[in-house]
């Protein structure tokens, strides 16, 4: 009866680590590899950092994008985002993410000016047209600086 005992006891660790292994082979096959779903580079000449998502990964993220756009505002023509695309770092400084081609997003910093209606006034900032991710920025975000790895 005792020898018995052990003999399940034995396998029964034999199967657990024969599951655990194979856990531990399969993130070390992806990690790094074309199957991951955000590669994060620095772009040269600059802090800025680009971020490209799987097509999956985008959509599971909901990201959705508007485009900067401009218009008179008492004497000034003055670049507008919606207010959901301005992030806010430690420091306080703000950064909207652009959308230059599908599925790529770079971090650029802004001044914002002031905020009305939802909209952000921007006093510096990209070009109006320049797609900006309206909804999803705080997920770039955390995906950029390694949140839930």
């Amino acid at each position: 009866m005792q020898r018995s005992r052990r003999t399940l006891v034995v396998i029964g660790l034999l199967a657990v680590g024969l599951q655990l292994s194979a856990c531990t082979q399969q993130a070390a096959d992806t990690e790094g590899g074309a199957d991951e779903p955000a590669k994060v580079e620095r772009v040269e000449g600059g802090a800025a950092t680009r971020l490209t998502l799987t097509a999956e990964t985008a959509e599971r993220l909901g990201i959705e994008t508007k485009p900067v756009l401009a218009g008179k505002i008492g004497r000034a023509t003055r670049r507008v985002v919606p207010y959901s695309a301005v992030l806010y770092d430690a420091r306080g400084d703000t950064w909207v993410y652009t959308n230059p081609e599908p599925l790529a997003y770079v971090r650029e910093r802004v001044t914002v000016d002031y905020i009305q209606s939802g909209q952000a006034v921007l006093a510096d900032g990209p070009p109006e047209g320049t797609p900006v991710v309206a909804v999803g920025a705080a997920e770039l975000y955390g995906t950029e600086f390694g949140a839930g790895r």
